[in-house]
């Protein structure tokens, strides 16, 4: 646990975000970086965030994989990412959902979003400070989350998932997260532009 200054994250949701969306996907071989990703990740790491991802796993309350699976297809996407020099510091998931057929995942929980669970371990694992963070997701679910836990920015992506942007908690609706990422960028490097090297 980091105890010193407090951090700024950049909280993901995984499948529609940072993957093709796959009814229940669990296996490796069935895992696709929606396109600009790992890019849209890497430029995160370069800007001093701590990247982490937060997702709905409901597949495990209802029998059609296990935790181990979801763990395994976490290390996949990280080793996907490391070869672009990219990286997800942390990945949470919530197992639960009330219709589970897996007795002790069927509760109602406080970690499935939009609840703030996984939102908060987070910002104890990491010493985060949630109004200077960022949640971005392609639902509805994803940015009420982050409003929810007082996160500062919310970002709703366009995923093909019906939304309704007018009306969403979201403050910014964007095409997809490389569309966000290239955004930010060159909103930071307006803020605090770079400086030339010392001679």
């Amino acid at each position: 646990m980091n105890c010193g200054t407090k951090q700024k994250a950049i909280f993901l949701d995984r499948d529609g975000t940072v993957n093709k969306e796959k009814e229940f996907l669990w296996k490796p071989q069935d895992f696709q970086f929606i396109p600009g990703a790992e890019k849209a990740i890497k430029i995160f790491n370069n800007l001093g965030y701590i990247v982490l991802v937060i997702t709905n796993q409901s597949g495990v309350a209802r029998g059609f994989y296990a935790e181990e699976d979801v763990i395994k297809l976490h290390c996949h996407i990280s080793g996907l990412l490391r070869k672009q020099r990219a990286v997800i510091d942390a990945f949470y998931f919530c197992p639960h959902h009330v219709d589970g057929v897996i007795e002790k995942y069927a509760i109602d929980c406080d970690c499935r979003k939009p609840k703030t669970g996984m939102i908060i371990k987070a910002e104890k694992d990491f010493n985060l400070d949630l109004e200077r963070s960022i949640i971005i997701g392609d639902k509805e679910i994803d940015v009420l989350a982050g409003k929810n836990a007082g996160i500062g920015e919310k970002i709703l992506i366009r995923s093909g998932h019906p939304i309704d942007e007018k009306n969403t908690v979201a403050d910014s609706v964007f095409d997809g997260l490389y569309d966000f990422a290239l955004f930010f960028k060159n909103r930071a490097d307006q803020i605090s532009p770079r400086r030339s090297s010392p001679r």
